[in-house]
């Protein structure tokens, strides 16, 4: 049969709902990993889509099997693919590996053997010949949960309802990427970034020293689009990441004359990153940035600028790093 395309829903950036309508609200853990939409044709055939609407089955050839998980029943489900460390968690940057590889089956089947995906299913819109879009999130879980769809590379985790405050606090405590608010009632609305699903992601700070900038375009032509940052690591000053969020226009001009005042010829940072017309400076001023998380190799992801940290001198910065990162 042929299914319909259907494009994810998108959860809008928010707070927790107010205390007063948590039972109305389901909480799932929020996955650091890549949207697909699976469609599972009932033959045994299966297509992955990315939210861009792209094929992208190829790149993960572990997962073909879900295709025969439903018998001759056709589904449409929606779900996120993992790479998970050695602790359970999911880790983008290993997904990293495994993304883009949808046309290079050999060297997809060989990443595979080394570093496996796993889905995470949540929410199915069609099944059978039936389109559930029109169902309430909650009996649309019923239906997904009564598929027992468990499998070796695929599983289809629980949420809970209500509770909010506690969930959060408990995905924080494990190191996760954040959390997922779905209104109990709400419809599936394809494509559409909604109010009815809201995102919490869980952001760190932590103080890092500024060892360049790269120059704004556009209306930030003349000014620093990006500083790069890095923290103390036995002795050397490693480079951690690309800041180019957080300031006003007021701020970021600001910062320039102080950028400007300490240039130096000379990176500091140890090894030299590849920044491609990066200025440098003299290692003084320390900010505090926040962010989702880090990579094994020590980069802080979706890193944005909260402060300059006036107060610190560079040697007063955040503790050195670990030891034992990669890179």
């Amino acid at each position: 049969m042929t299914l319909p395309l259907i494009p994810p829903m998108l959860a809008t950036p928010g707070p927790l709902p107010p205390v007063a309508q948590d039972a109305r609200w389901a909480y799932e853990t929020k996955q650091d990993g890549q949207r697909v939409v699976a469609y599972l044709a009932g033959d045994g055939g299966l297509v992955l889509r990315a939210r861009s609407g792209d094929d992208i089955t190829g790149a993960y050839p572990e997962l073909r099997p879900l295709g025969r998980a439903l018998g001759g029943t056709a589904a449409v489900l929606d779900g996120e693919v993992l790479a998970l460390d050695a602790e359970g968690r999911a880790n983008f940057q290993l997904l990293q590996s495994r993304m883009g590889l949808a046309h290079a089956p050999a060297r997809a089947a060989r990443r595979a053997a080394r570093v496996p995906v796993h889905l995470v299913l949540f929410d199915v819109m069609h099944l059978g010949t039936r389109p559930l879009l029109g169902l309430p999130y909650v009996r649309r879980r019923e239906r997904l949960e009564a598929l027992g769809l468990a499998g070796p590379y695929w599983s289809t985790p629980g949420f809970v309802v209500g509770h909010g405050a506690e969930a959060l606090a408990a995905t924080r405590e494990h190191g996760l990427e954040g959390l997922v608010c779905k209104r109990l009632d709400s419809v599936y609305e394809p494509g559409v970034r909604s109010r009815a699903w809201i995102k919490i992601r869980n952001m760190r700070s932590e103080d890092v020293i500024v060892g360049g900038w790269l120059p704004g375009k556009g209306r930030l032509t003349g000014l620093p689009g990006a500083v790069l940052v890095g923290q103390r690591s036995a002795g050397r000053l490693r480079y951690v990441g690309s800041v180019g969020t957080g300031w006003s226009e007021s701020e970021r001009s600001d910062l320039a004359a102080l950028l400007a005042a300490l240039a130096t010829g000379v990176c500091p940072f140890d090894p030299v990153p590849a920044a491609p017309g990066a200025h440098w400076v003299l290692p003084r001023l320390v900010g505090e940035v926040r962010y989702s998380v880090r990579t094994r190799s020590g980069m802080l992801r979706q890193p944005s600028w909260l402060r300059l940290r006036a107060d610190l001198a560079p040697e007063e910065a955040a503790a050195d790093l670990p030891d034992d990162l990669e890179g």
